[in-house]
């Protein structure tokens, strides 16, 4: 490997490192650029609009005239609110509301009369991770107290316009049943006038597919309501919950946490990005699904009919609150005097691929839920979706030991580049040999203005020997696109979460051996064994690999720090907190890597290489230079022309 190949490498890695950094930042501009553009094309947008609902009746729903008594006041109240809402609405806003459970196999979900609405899923496979490392307490999607989802719209009332959210008003709930299907369904109702009603119906399904397990259809049916709906194009909904804390280190399930939506016909998603803070963003047109995505769990609002606007946010709790992110969602779907319904649903369940995939709506059409799991843009998330998952799901069904797996991993990957990694060596131990006649050009061009003549020189004598100077780097230009998916796969893997493996007790997680009594800048307050381990394993290679490399270009000295010294330090901090999955990962494969060399390394004779390089040296000499040759040798000499000018 010559020293254009080892700057090459350094450069590579150097840029692996800032990756993430980089691209966060840019897409921080771009999306702040795009979102101020946005909040202008709103504005206009809004400026020249018509109203989509008519302004509410300011007329206060029930007030009481002063001087009267208890009882009184409160029978003036409600015959004003009778005389506003209409006895229907009255008495379901007085009602007293009360809570009930449906579970399937996978899940429980709770519902509350107050709105009809879901207000705590609980998800019965998975478990939160505890500060002492406990699991006994099951993954809570939502806090209960936060959970709210309604429906607001105006009724008429003569000529005034009432507006109804359905958060404030008490539905009638039917008791569960069983469709013929094995599904449970939960039929709730909102009486808005005599034989007029709103109407909620949830299905839980308990099938054999699992995407359809965590799946709830939510249809709205909008009974006989047309007579009553005061004149309005929008129907307005009210999503929002906080979500819990549930895996180890705040920090990290935070950079994963964020709200996601996808645009209709669509095949990637939109998400506000990573923030400590608050964020929110407008958005003008239609949307087929909102999802408020943690690390590894999402809930999401699907509207195969799409939604018309999407105002969202998000807003980061305290890192010691046990909370993570309160998000909030107000969409609107179109309304019509012919409109009878809705088809909604939610999807309440892991980020699984396999189980995302296979959700759709309806009618069939993909809705893209796999892109909730972060896998990477563009070859980064070929490999991992078309190579990594594949095989990790094959292994899974043979072998439990997810260590074992990723053990096999690193096997195959390095059996598929093996030849390259051979004709690498090979590379090296041809620049080995030809260093004496190296070392014979520097002496013959020493001066600066020469350096065209060298190049030339250089050039030659590559190509008389056979050598391609980008050989020795060519493996590692392989790897970096496995290299940087394996990066997004392992954090995002939920088949890792809860999989222990020699003293890590979750692979999807860093695994601390030691804590500390305080926090270092950019490392934390704990050591990762395996992040340890894999820093002295690439100090290994590294080392290893300069000597390799110093024997043949001695001028490579002065890369000896940061290769060998420098890298490692970085990575030792940069994956403290990372997945311990993807620490041991790498390990393995630094530590394979310099078994395969050492083995080609015995297997590679010099002296064998060093007749073949003479005998192509001789078929070259005797052989016609090529055209791309000839153009090369060419431009130097107008180079060196030019620079003889520029010195007269």
């Amino acid at each position: 490997m010559d020293k254009k190949s080892i700057i090459g490498i350094a450069v590579v890695a150097v840029l692996f490192l800032g990756f993430a950094y980089i691209n966060s930042k840019q897409q921080k501009e771009y999306l702040e650029k795009k979102e101020a553009y946005e909040a202008y094309m709103d504005s206009v947008a809004r400026a020249t609009r018509p109203a989509a609902v008519p302004a509410a009746d300011s007329t206060a729903i029930g007030e009481a005239p002063s001087g009267a008594t208890a009882e009184e006041a409160a029978a003036a109240v409600r015959e004003r609110q009778v005389e506003t809402l209409g006895e229907s609405l009255t008495t379901a806003r007085e009602a007293e509301p009360e809570e009930f459970t449906v579970e399937n196999e996978v899940m429980s979900v709770r519902f509350s009369t107050r709105g009809g609405q879901i207000t705590g899923v609980t998800l019965k496979d998975y478990t939160k991770y505890a500060p002492r490392g406990e699991r006994n307490q099951l993954i809570e999607l939502m806090d209960p107290a936060t959970a709210r989802f309604g429906l607001s719209f105006y009724v008429k009332n003569g000529l005034r316009n009432i507006p109804v959210n359905t958060l404030d008003y008490v539905f009638t709930a039917e008791p569960e049943t069983t469709t013929a299907d094995g599904a449970k369904a939960v039929v709730m109702r909102l009486p808005v006038a005599e034989e007029s009603y709103l109407e909620y119906r949830y299905t839980l399904y308990n099938t054999s597919s699992p995407e359809r397990d965590y799946l709830v259809d939510f249809d709205v049916r909008l009974v006989n309501m047309a007579r009553e709906m005061a004149n309005q194009t929008q129907i307005q909904i009210d999503w929002a919950n906080t979500t819990y804390q549930n895996e180890k280190g705040f920090q990290n399930e935070n950079m994963y946490t964020t709200l996601a939506y996808r645009f209709p016909g669509e095949t990637s998603i939109e998400e506000l990005g990573m923030s400590d803070g608050a964020k929110s963003k407008n958005i003008t047109t239609q949307v087929s699904w909102v999802a408020f995505k943690q690390q590894f769990f999402s809930s999401v609002f699907i509207a195969p009919e799409n939604v018309s606007y999407a105002n969202l946010a998000f807003d980061t709790a305290a890192p010691e609150s046990s909370l993570l992110k309160t998000f909030t969602a107000q969409m609107g779907v179109p309304y019509t005097p012919q409109t009878e319904g809705y088809d909604f649903a939610f999807y309440f369940g892991p980020n699984k691929y396999s189980i995302l995939k296979k959700v759709d709506d309806p009618k069939g059409a993909d809705l893209h839920l796999e892109r909730l799991v972060p896998l990477g843009w563009g070859i980064f998330g070929w490999v991992n979706r078309w190579c990594v998952i594949p095989v990790f799901d094959f292994l899974r069904n043979y072998i439990a030991s997810f260590g074992i797996i990723i053990l096999i991993l690193v096997l195959l990957v390095k059996l598929v580049i093996s030849p390259l990694t051979y004709k690498s060596y090979v590379s090296m131990a041809k620049m080995r040999l030809i260093k004496p006649q190296v070392d014979e050009l520097n002496k013959k061009f020493p001066k600066r203005e020469d350096a065209a003549k060298k190049q030339q020189a250089m050039m030659e004598l590559y190509k008389k020997a056979g050598i391609n100077p980008m050989g020795g780097c060519i493996p590692m230009l392989i790897q970096m696109p496995i290299l940087i998916a394996m990066f997004r796969f392992f954090p995002a893997s939920i088949e890792l979460r809860e999989q222990p493996f020699l003293w890590a007790d979750d692979l999807s997680s860093y695994d601390s051996v030691l804590n500390l009594p305080f926090s270092i800048p950019f490392y934390g307050d704990h050591v990762s064994l395996f992040a340890l381990l894999m820093a002295v394993s690439l100090f290994g290679y590294s080392w290893f690999s300069y000597q390799q490399t110093a024997s043949s270009q001695p001028q490579m000295a002065g890369m000896k720090f940061m290769m060998v010294y420098m890298m490692p330090i970085m990575m030792l901090f940069w994956f403290n907190s990372y997945s311990s999955g993807l620490c041991y990962y790498y390990l393995l494969s630094n530590l394979f890597t310099i078994g395969q060399t050492l083995v080609i390394r015995r297997m590679v004779d010099d002296q064998k290489i060093h007749a073949i390089m003479q005998a192509n040296a001789a078929k070259k000499s005797k052989g016609k230079k090529s055209k791309f040759q000839q153009r090369y040798e060419e431009l130097l000499r107008q180079q060196e022309a030019q620079q003889r000018a520029k010195k007269k």
